[in-house]
């Protein structure tokens, strides 16, 4: 009889586990295979929260089968205890292990809001925005004056944890533009002891938070222009009548105040080139520009003959070669422009009137290109004395 039991004992032991070992494979494959979501979510993970309200959480938001497994899992995976509070981007379909990974794999929260900081030529702005999960874009929800009050959502936006912070600076801006821009975040700390040279800032894009300095931001933005600064002068093309990676950042600097399209650098690089090899002032407009305004701001008209003619160190209609110092502060593709200019004979351009200039190689060519400009300036009503 004892036999006979030990022998049926045996026999459920083994069918157990049997289909233990089936649950666990089952249990598995369920963690792995996609899950039920029908279209993206952005899921938010409060700080302080643990994951079995979590796997509530989602369940509630049918975004996994089984929040059991989805605990399980994540044990068995051992990262239960690397939960990070943010808000994450859960894709159509996305598995339990793939959500498990997304929530404890750390670093920037995924989705939810972003605040930008808009370091731009003409104004800055403050730009809160939200990712739509739908469509994986942002929608807009305020843009403001950061120098001005801000909104109700801006301000609700900074009590959030999760919400990232960036500050955008584009291509042209001066050195200028950029501190006082800086002075005007609000999240950002601390004083700026000296404005930092022209040029030396990298038009980029800068992750920030609530505290980080803004000594620590320019620092940030010089040690970038200088690397792209080493590359291009290393990189430069042969023959190029440049004595110094100054004089290169220089020359990369009235080229982006130039022009704005990025098929003309190479040749709007040419023609300033071509001048300082055959001895010709290089006659730019943008650089009287900063010889009025030493960069802190635009002049909001256009220039009278009388300021044609003004003596400045900038003035590149009364001096020779390049002018002292950058104009602003330019970005890699003016850089490189500068660098490597295009094979080209042109020493003249002038604006066509549809925001590209039209070039020439002879001055009587130029002349009735100037001509055409003028008489589009004559309808825009530009100030001539």
């Amino acid at each position: 009889m004892w036999r006979a039991l030990a022998s049926n004992m045996l026999t459920i032991l083994a069918v157990v586990l049997f289909l233990l070992a089936g649950v666990i494979l089952w249990g598995k494959a369920e963690y792995s295979a996609q899950g039920p979501l029908g279209e993206p979510i952005c899921f938010r993970v409060e700080r302080g929260t643990n994951m079995t309200r979590v796997s509530r959480e989602l369940e509630r938001a049918g975004a996994i089968s089984s929040g059991v497994i989805f605990r399980i899992g994540a044990d068995y995976s051992d990262k239960t205890a690397d939960l990070k509070a943010g808000s994450f981007l859960v894709p159509e379909a996305a598995s339990m292990a793939e959500i498990v990974d997304a929530i404890t794999r750390g670093g920037a929260s995924t989705c939810g809001t972003e605040v930008v900081y808009r370091i731009g030529i003409g104004k800055t702005a403050t730009v809160v925005r939200e990712l739509d999960p739908a469509t994986q874009k942002y929608v807009e929800q305020a843009q403001f004056d950061p120098a001005g009050e801000a909104p109700e959502v801006y301000t609700e936006k900074r009590k959030e944890p999760d919400t990232r912070y960036r500050i955008a600076m584009a291509e042209g801006v001066t050195s200028w533009q950029v501190v006082e821009a800086l002075k005007a975040i609000d999240v950002l700390s601390g004083e700026v002891a000296e404005r930092p040279l022209e040029g030396t800032l990298a038009p980029d894009s800068y992750e920030i938070g609530p505290g980080t300095e803004r000594a620590a931001v320019l620092a940030e933005m010089q040690e970038r222009q200088s690397l792209l600064l080493n590359a291009a002068w290393e990189g430069r093309q042969a023959g190029l009548p440049l004595g110094s990676p100054q004089e290169l950042l220089v020359l990369a600097s009235i080229v982006e105040k130039e022009t704005a399209l990025p098929e003309e650098r190479g040749l709007v690089a040419a023609v300033f080139v071509n001048r300082l090899r055959e001895g010709m002032r290089l006659q730019t407009d943008p650089t009287v520009i900063y010889g009025l305004t030493k960069g802190q701001g635009g002049l909001g008209r256009g220039l009278r003959q009388s300021e044609l003619r003004k003596i400045t160190p900038w003035n590149t209609y009364v001096i020779d070669g390049l002018p002292p110092t950058p104009i602003a502060n330019p970005g890699k593709a003016s850089l490189e422009a500068a660098a490597h200019p295009e094979a080209s004979d042109f020493v003249f351009f002038v604006a066509d009137g549809t925001g590209g200039h039209v070039f020439a190689e002879t001055l009587e060519e130029h002349n009735r290109n100037v001509a055409k400009w003028r008489e589009i300036e004559a309808q825009q009503g530009a100030p001539q004395d």
